[in-house]
């Protein structure tokens, strides 16, 4: 088995238009080589000698323009493998309300703000299976559409942390389409 390559992203907490909490997600660019067009959370591939924390807050400069530093780190989720062989880690951290988000066009489509709310939803999660795998396939519902593993997996677990309940998510899979 190939070793797996790591990867960092950026559950990033801000204020909302209501006063609340929201995670900041991102509608990947469509001209981007991989997972074009696909939700995501701010992140990508650990450079040589880079840690998760390092790599996921570089990565919210590239993509969001947030400067963001070590402080505003507030914990790590587990890593999740993912089939397009990453090993993602999932920095949560807290970025002010009145941080200026300016996002790079030539990887992000639009930015959204999903409430915690939204995310507490007891609909806001379902399992579905594909004849391919025997492990369950999460899915997330936003705005009509559904958001897939990795990102929807992250997301579930972030909100189990909130609850206060210890849920793991590794075995959770992705779609068929998320696989390369």
């Amino acid at each position: 088995m190939l070793a797996l390559k790591r990867a960092a992203v950026a559950i990033a907490l801000t204020g909302d238009a209501a006063g609340g909490t929201a995670v900041l997600l991102t509608l990947r660019a469509a001209g981007l080589r991989a997972h074009s067009s696909q939700w995501a959370l701010p992140g990508g591939r650990c450079d040589e000698g880079e840690t998760q924390v390092t790599a996921a807050l570089r990565e919210l400069h590239e993509e969001l323009g947030l400067d963001l530093r070590e402080a505003n780190v507030l914990g790590l989720l587990d890593d999740y493998p993912t089939r397009s062989g990453y090993l993602i880690t999932p920095v949560v951290v807290w970025a002010d309300a009145s941080a200026a988000i300016s996002p790079n066009p030539e990887e992000v489509a639009s930015v959204h703000r999903i409430a915690l709310g939204d995310i507490e939803r007891a609909d806001a999660f379902d399992f579905t299976t594909i004849p391919e795998s025997t492990r369950r396939v999460i899915r997330f519902r936003h705005a009509g559409q559904f958001i897939h593993a990795p990102t929807a997996a992250l997301i579930y677990q972030f909100r189990e942390v909130l609850a206060g309940r210890d849920t793991r998510v590794a075995e959770l899979e992705q779609p068929v389409f998320a696989w390369k």
